[in-house]
């Protein structure tokens, strides 16, 4: 069975609690579930996981790569998590960045991701819905590019 890593930076562990007229009232649990329905048509499973630290994500990253892709939300260290970055240049996969909310309609210091240069795509400002259509586009490049 395939594997597709649901990656999860800081403070997103607490979705659904964290300023959900921001990030909505959804959890990262019932985010996982609904990924993970959206896959299991192609017979993939989804190994979800979330660390407040940059060093973890880096390594399940590094450890990772036979995975078929991953879906990424980097958080805040979208903007100056660099040793996430060249994990992400390694990592062989397709890949997509997601946030739930619109970067570009918050705060100026949000506008800028060092690793969506990398990334396969880039969904934003659609909540938990984003994180779907992240995982079919990633449906869509595997079988194009197997």
């Amino acid at each position: 069975m395939s594997t597709l890593l649901l990656l999860n930076g800081p403070n997103l562990g607490i979705l659904g609690r964290r300023e959900p007229e921001i990030y909505g009232t959804d959890t990262l649990a019932d985010i996982e579930k609904a990924v993970a329905a959206e896959v299991s048509g192609a017979g993939w499973e989804v190994l979800s996981l979330q660390h407040d630290s940059e060093g973890d994500l880096v390594r399940d990253i590094n450890r990772l790569h036979d995975s078929v892709g991953a879906i990424v939300n980097p958080g805040a260290l979208m903007m100056a998590g660099w040793s996430l970055r060249d994990s992400l240049a390694a990592y062989p996969r397709p890949w997509i960045e997601v946030h739930l909310s619109n970067v570009w309609a918050r705060e100026q210091f949000r506008h800028e991701s060092v690793i969506a240069p990398l990334a396969s795509g880039i969904v934003v400002g659609l909540g938990s819905l984003g994180y779907r259509l992240a995982a079919r586009a990633l449906l869509e490049l595997v079988e194009r590019n197997p």
